[in-house]
């Protein structure tokens, strides 16, 4: 037998094998043979219930239960050591018998050949001295690539821990993350068309990402921009020129005014506020805006309601008690700009009353470890754990060891109920009255493979937690601590997205290593500015705010129009539901009406969601915020908000009850602009400055001050108006 040139190990480190032969390896060799070939994914034998009495496990995570199931019988149609071209595993793949999966290798194949060599040779497992993978590089790491360069090659070697290396190329796995290339199964990238995308290469259970832009047809651009004022131009201005891709011009002061008022309160501005903006002729003016801002009571509201989604303070698991406290602690640590840290600290490692104690209510919607576990890891580290819970995670090195020890973090806290006055008997989840948390003695948690207790550990830590320590404030501490940036770099995307429209890292709360950043200069700087400025909100958001990056014009040039990465200019998007409801409101001088909530006078400022069968019944305010994709805070995920258009909110905005409630009111703003007195062209201005914070230009008002002529008929022709203006798109959009 000749030794297969991809062998990695010589036979005299096997015991059966002689000295003169060599043998596959079945963990470097033949396992990436089976997830190159594809055996081992979700929809073929790495399937939870496997396929053809096959079960392997999910994408070869465990090779030593693998071979465990392949050699079970060494003389069976599935694998015969005497016989292996008749091995049932070798004919399937090779479509040389029937095979649901279709041919995966040629029977003339290297694949062909290292199965065979590996079953003829005893189909072993590896020693246990054998030399185990420590790391996986690709070349090139990233590329830019011109038009005339479709194709880039991509490289891959292994290193093993006795020093060796080996190129795996045409024996690693190649994901794209999107449809924008190809590869091939040799590594070979083809673009289909231009954009920017990564590719993970795996090889065995170690992943690396690729990331590659291909640059479109485009003339020599001459590369121009305005000058950078701080660190968030000069990052984003970089990678603009490294994709030969240019800045929009900056936006109009009108268009500011809007934008900052919309992003820092969710509200926009009023027609005295917008107007005089445009008309200060102070070149500081912006900033002085900014700063304005970022201390009103608008402010605290709009980001308080930010964080009330994530953490979910909604009121059949908290009740409206706990719905006050906790939204009033999260809303005066807003105000107060508390850092970010102690914030996370507290709402972490707080037990005691949810009325006393207002962010142990965090936990009071979290009844069991792993809930906790999961939402503590993807609020403040931005790691999704949950694939972790019934197998490795497929694109991040985290393991079911990883996500039960972490689990264990949050075992054993205990719940004194003193009073459950709940509204629904048949909805056990409800509860109204005070609670009280504590750490109890008691374990709840066991890992299901094993049935014991797994022992608690921090995320990327070996070591485990001692017994006797408060786990919680171990994990807060642990963290949040500036030498452990990921928290930090967290919270900097999620902010970074909510000012800029889409994340660093997209989505936001998705860091890992085979979703890379897309300017990952970028956010390492800016996550310097956050720590180095005690991890307060308010600094980073001034900072974006105050660059010629977030000021550009949404209007895209001929050279950008296709850029939806680089933030060369901002993608318009629909306002969130409350801010889009309180913008119709704010426009027409009416106060929204709320359920559950008649003291609130805006929708950004409320503090829960009731979308219970038991709350009272909604009002029109309340079926709009529902419909316009408020979030019902369910899960700690970003997610349950929607910003999808649908038919049903066509129909609100052009002939809802709620709207036209509002519009036709007697005591709304038109009926001081239906004064026979006003001049027609300043009842237009007026109502142009209310809706789309600007002036209409002087064909618009040539063309409708004339239907408000008729002091009989203004009235009708100003709501007529307003239905206009509040369904254009202007309008509805943050542009």
């Amino acid at each position: 037998m000749n030794p297969s040139p991809l062998s990695f190990f010589a036979a005299a480190s096997l015991a059966t094998i002689s000295a003169a032969q060599a043998t596959p390896s079945f963990t470097h060799e033949i396992m990436p043979l089976l997830s190159r070939s594809g055996c081992n994914m979700g929809a073929c034998h790495g399937s939870g219930g496997g396929k053809g009495n096959l079960k392997l496990s999910l994408r070869g995570e465990h090779p030593a239960t693998d071979h465990a199931v392949l050699t079970q019988n060494l003389r069976s149609k599935r694998l015969n050591i005497d016989q292996p071209e008749a091995s049932f595993l070798l004919q399937k793949p090779a479509a040389l018998t029937e095979h649901e999966g279709g041919e995966r290798f040629a029977p003339n194949s290297e694949e062909f050949r290292l199965l065979r060599d590996w079953i003829a040779g005893g189909a072993l497992l590896d020693a246990p001295d054998s030399p185990v993978l420590s790391s996986l590089t690709v070349s090139p790491a990233e590329a830019v690539l011109e038009a005339s360069q479709r194709e880039v090659q991509l490289r891959a070697t292994a290193t093993f821990s006795d020093g060796t290396a080996r190129d795996v190329t045409r024996w690693a796995v190649y994901e794209p993350s999107n449809f924008l290339l190809k590869v091939n199964r040799e590594g070979l990238v083809q673009a289909q068309q231009a954009g920017e995308t990564t590719v993970v290469v795996r090889f065995e259970q170690f992943k690396t990402p690729v990331r590659l832009a291909f640059l479109g047809n485009r003339p020599d651009i001459a590369w121009r921009a305005p000058e950078p004022r701080n660190l968030v131009d000069q990052g984003v201005f970089a990678k603009l020129q490294r994709m030969r891709t240019l800045p929009s011009p900056e936006c109009s002061d009108a268009t500011f005014v809007r934008r900052a008022y919309l992003d820092l309160c969710g509200q926009i501005p009023r027609r005295e506020e917008a107007e005089a903006f445009v008309a200060n002729r102070d070149p500081a003016k912006r900033a002085q805006l900014i700063d304005a801002l970022l201390e009103s009571p608008g402010y605290a509201d709009h980001w308080t309601l930010k964080w009330a989604d994530l953490l979910r303070v909604e009121e059949r698991l908290l009740d409206s008690t706990g719905v006050t406290a906790f939204h009033g602690w999260i809303r005066q640590g807003v105000a107060e700009d508390r850092p970010l840290d102690a914030f996370a600290r507290a709402v972490v490692s707080s037990l005691g009353s949810t009325y006393g104690n207002a962010p142990a209510n965090f936990y009071r919607s979290l009844r069991e470890p792993t809930q906790r576990a999961e939402a503590t890891a993807q609020v403040f580290l931005g790691t999704r754990l949950g694939c972790a819970k019934c197998h490795n995670h497929p694109f991040e090195h985290w393991t079911q060891d990883d996500y039960y020890r972490f689990s264990a973090v949050f075992d054993r806290i205990g719940y004194t109920i003193l009073e459950n006055k709940r509204r629904d008997e048949n909805d056990k989840l409800e509860f109204v009255g005070e609670q009280v948390l504590y750490l109890s003695n008691q374990a709840e948690l066991k890992d299901p493979r094993t049935k014991a207790e797994p022992p608690p550990g921090l995320l990327g830590e070996k070591a485990d937690l001692a017994p006797d320590t408060n786990h919680l404030e171990s994990l807060a501490s642990w963290m949040t601590r500036p030498e452990h940036p990921l928290f930090a770099k967290v919270q900097v995307n999620r902010l970074w997205s909510h000012l800029m429209g889409s994340g660093l890292v997209d989505p936001i709360d998705d860091f890992r290593l085979t979703n890379p950043p897309s300017n990952p200069a970028l956010l390492d700087a800016l996550t310097t500015y956050f720590i180095e400025h005690g991890m307060k909100a308010k600094p980073l958001i001034r900072l974006i705010c105050q660059s010629r990056s977030y000021q550009l014009s949404s209007t895209p040039l001929p050279g950008n129009a296709d850029d939806a990465l680089n933030y060369s200019h901002p993608l318009p998007r629909r306002l969130p539901a409350e801010a889009l409801l309180d913008a119709i409101y704010r426009a027409l001088e009416r106060t929204p009406d709320f359920a559950a909530y008649p003291d609130a006078k805006t929708a950004s400022a409320l503090p829960g969601v009731r979308f219970g069968a038991r709350s009272p019944k909604p009002t029109e305010s309340d079926r709009f915020l529902k419909q316009f994709g408020k979030s019902p805070r369910t899960t700690t995920c970003g997610c349950e908000r929607s910003d999808e258009s649908s038919l049903s909110q066509v129909f609100t905005l052009t002939s809802g009850p709620g709207i036209a409630a509002a519009i036709a009111a007697a005591d709304n703003h038109l009926a001081a602009l239906a004064d026979p007195f006003l001049d027609p062209a300043d009842a237009v201005r007026d109502l142009y400055w209310r809706t789309l914070s600007r002036p209409p230009s002087a064909v618009e008002e040539q063309h409708l001050a004339p239907l408000l002529a008729d002091p009989s008929q203004r009235r009708a022709a100003l709501e007529d108006l307003a239905w206009s203006l509040l369904n254009a798109k202007e309008f509805l959009l943050r542009h």
